[in-house]
């Protein structure tokens, strides 16, 4: 019989009508062969209710995914983490009966762990991509875990999709190619039909998703949470981390050139800020909102992938977090810590957001198996600091010995040990939230709108990170082999903004289509297209100076790593004088030189060098300063690798400083004789040196975009 010829990929994806009574569209079936009619959406008590753990097909699908890899974590997998403390500024007693956010006087240990999403164990820290920001405070009332990311939305709205979005983002199963990179087509095909992820993709997109450090990126609980006070009065919870050293990110190009450089970037920095007694701070913020306001907003609390615009409900800042201490052990801790958002202490509840829903079933399934069985909460890194009394026995890789006879309750062989807690001893009580609705495999309209905030966050941004943006959609793209991806795209990126899709269309070199219908194909099979379809809705803001990075804290050095170049020869008074002032404002520095060994001033003084041109790179550093002394400046101008790294800070917009006759060696680079280039200084006090470092980027040298490096 002959082989029936299969229609290519892009007559499937375009015509998008499968014939459905043969193996070129088979239908979609659980694992024991029933057709599944909406892969989509959960089962909920209504559509804006709580998941329902009756749903066998929500249940099967995150139990093959979360069981598919042993033993890293299927996402999150690369880490780093720290040991801290956190402090409150003030009792938040009104909204919440926690005791944590109560006690000002009793810090509260915590352990933080940062990760990328996508990558593997052995991934660069560099990846483009989301972070993890996990913490796990070790509250009297029981361990508390807020697991987030440095993003404060997701790709999509309900946890029915998330094996979907993993599976597509991954490398792709027939090479395993790419490693830790979204720049491929299973990604960008998943992405092209599912219009709800277009907000998240203006942040991946964005500078947000290659931060310059753990300890300069913030972090979000991402989900509405609820605050619940001990009268049972509660409020809706927006979680944020904001960093007190601000929010900063490295150049595109850059990333990639470190995560050849140095791939464990990231977790050398944090690691080494910590030895050296420079302790990462963020302080806690939250957005709380009244019950009564749940629907005043333009989109809906329960939408995963919206935010509540900082303009709309100021963020509260209520105590501090301070990492100081890194683990004794890398596999002991950061390995073996188990996080999950179901891990909640009395005056904290959830919201019926349909991603979190699945969550709270999801992280506990993944540590059963990643952590060897139900006793998980036995390793140390996971251990409450509070006793832990229960009637639960045996099972894998059991550390307490139990001596006593009772394993139930309730029982009287124990005396009736241990007891069920009162609310007013601190027992947990969940809030009493009013479920009244249909079981239904549904989203509510409300989650519709999947592009107005996705256009409030490119409009919020500066010239300089709309440009960013554009140039990383059009590199991602651009790795995408299949067209009619590529156009479908662009045709969602014409909804957020009309000039943000022609520059990527012509970076493509393709023109803007007009919009798709249906534009989102994720809808049941028997419903009807055109109630699934998105709706734009004005918004109250067209602008959150919140959202640019630009309105970031920028008054302060500390931390910030500042090269030196120097040769035989140097000024040592130059040099000693800058290294001070710098090191006095709470930076490192750094001496590079052709050669290792030491160096001879042009007084005779001897100095140490800390690096040579072979192992160091101007990406590793936020600035670079060169001193005068004309010997050194001689032998740095015919050095190419001098030459290419004053070349590489300068394309990279990073401070550039020069005294004496080191300016000689910015005029044999592509600075040449324009010392009034900004974040140029020569012959400058080392305060306007040290000015010019806190700004971070001078990002308005882009526009001459041709630097030779």
């Amino acid at each position: 019989m002959a082989k029936k010829k299969l229609p290519t990929e892009n007559e499937k994806v375009e015509n998008l009508q499968f014939d459905t009574q043969n193996g070129d569209g088979q239908m979609l079936t659980t694992n024991q062969g029933l057709r599944i009619n909406d892969n989509q959406n959960s089962l909920k008590a209504g559509t804006r209710g709580a998941t329902l753990l009756e749903d066998f097909i929500l249940r099967e699908k995150i139990t093959h995914f979360d069981h598919e890899r042993i033993p890293e974590r299927i996402v999150h997998a690369r880490g780093a983490a720290a040991h801290g403390i956190f402090d409150l500024y003030e009792s938040l007693e009104p909204y919440t009966r926690a005791r944590f956010l109560n006690d000002t006087s009793k810090p509260t240990p915590v352990f933080v762990r940062f990760s990328t999403v996508a990558g593997s164990r052995g991934s660069s820290d560099l990846a483009r991509d989301a972070r993890g920001f996990a913490v796990k405070f070790y509250t009297d009332e029981g361990n508390y875990d807020l697991v987030g990311n440095n993003i404060p939305v997701f790709f999509i709205q309900d946890a029915i999709k998330f094996p979907d979005l993993i599976h597509a983002v991954k490398p792709e199963p027939h090479n395993e190619i790419p490693q830790a990179a979204s720049a491929h087509d299973t990604f960008w095909d998943f992405i092209s039909l599912m219009p709800e992820s277009m907000h998240m993709i203006m942040w991946v997109m964005s500078d947000r998703a290659i931060p310059r450090s753990f300890r300069m990126m913030e972090g979000f609980g991402v989900h509405t949470f609820r605050l619940v006070n001990a009268e049972g009065v509660a409020h809706f919870v927006k979680f944020h981390w904001k960093p007190l050293l601000g929010v900063h990110s490295v150049a595109w190009d850059e990333a990639q050139k470190i995560s050849g450089k140095d791939p464990d970037f990231q977790r050398r920095d944090l690691w080494e800020a910590i030895e050296n007694g420079a302790f990462p701070e963020w302080e806690l913020g939250l957005q709380i909102i009244p019950e009564a306001d749940e629907h005043k907003f333009d989109f809906d609390l329960l939408d995963p992938t919206k935010l509540v615009p900082e303009e709309l409900v100021p963020v509260q800042r209520v105590g501090k977090m301070t990492l100081n201490r890194n683990p004794d052990n890398f596999f002991a801790e950061t390995e073996q810590v188990a996080f999950h958002p179901g891990h909640i202490v009395p005056g904290i509840d959830f919201t019926n957001d349909p991603l979190l829903q699945g969550r709270l079933f999801s992280y506990l399934d993944t540590q059963l198996l990643r952590l060897g069985g139900p006793n998980f909460h036995e390793i140390p890194i996971n251990r409450p600091i509070v006793s832990v009394a229960n009637n639960q026995r045996d099972g894998h890789m059991r550390q307490t010995i139990n001596s006593d006879r009772v394993s139930y309750e309730p029982n009287t062989i124990g005396n009736g040990c241990p007891f069920q807690a009162k609310m007013a001893d601190g027992g947990f009580t969940s809030y009493q939230e009013r479920v009244d609705g249909h079981k239904i495999r549904e989203r509510s309209e409300s989650f519709r709108d999947h592009f107005s905030q996705a256009a409030l966050f490119f409009h919020s941004q500066s010239e300089a990170e709309q440009n960013h943006i554009i140039d990383a959609l059009t590199f991602e793209l651009g790795k995408v082999e299949r067209k009619n991806i590529r156009s479908r795209m662009v045709g969602l990126l014409s909804q957020v903004d009309k000039q943000l899709a022609v520059k990527v269309a012509d970076g493509l070199g393709i023109p803007v289509p007009e919009p798709e219908y249906p534009m989102n194909r994720s809808f049941p099979a028997d419903a009807d297209p055109e109630q699934y379809q998105p709706v734009r809705k004005k918004q109250s803001l067209e602008k959150s100076p919140a959202l640019s990075m630009v309105n970031t804290v920028k008054d302060s050095i500390k931390t910030r790593q500042i090269a030196i170049l120097a040769a035989h020869g140097v000024d040592e008074n130059d040099l000693q004088s800058v290294k001070k002032a710098l090191e006095a404002a709470g930076a490192t520095t750094k001496i590079i030189a052709p050669k290792l060994g030491t160096l001879k001033g042009s007084a005779g003084q001897e100095i140490p060098v800390d690096q040579s041109f072979l192992t160091a790179a101007s990406v590793l550093f936020d600035a670079v300063y060169v001193p005068g002394g004309a010997k050194s400046a001689q032998a740095l101008r015919a050095d190419p690798d001098a030459i290419h790294f004053v070349n590489e800070a300068y394309r990279h917009c990073k401070a550039i400083a020069a005294t004496g006759e080191g300016a000689d060696l910015l005029k044999a680079s592509y600075i040449g004789a324009d010392s009034k280039a900004a974040g140029v200084l020569v012959d400058q006090p080392a305060e306007a040196f040290i000015r010019a470092i806190a700004n971070h980027r001078f990002w308005e040298r882009e526009k001459a975009r041709k630097v030779p490096a």
